[in-house]
């Protein structure tokens, strides 16, 4: 029963791989943000 844990730990998927780290999503963000802003000027 001590071991359930670590048995499990073995059967999990690796954590899928972000598209875009933070800092590339942060400016994505920004980028889009000010093209929204010159659009409706």
């Amino acid at each position: 029963m001590g071991d359930k844990g670590s048995k499990d730990k073995a059967g999990r998927e690796e954590k899928k791989k972000a598209k875009h780290s933070l800092k590339e999503k942060r400016k994505l963000k920004q980028e889009k943000k000010n093209n929204i802003n010159v659009t409706t000027i």
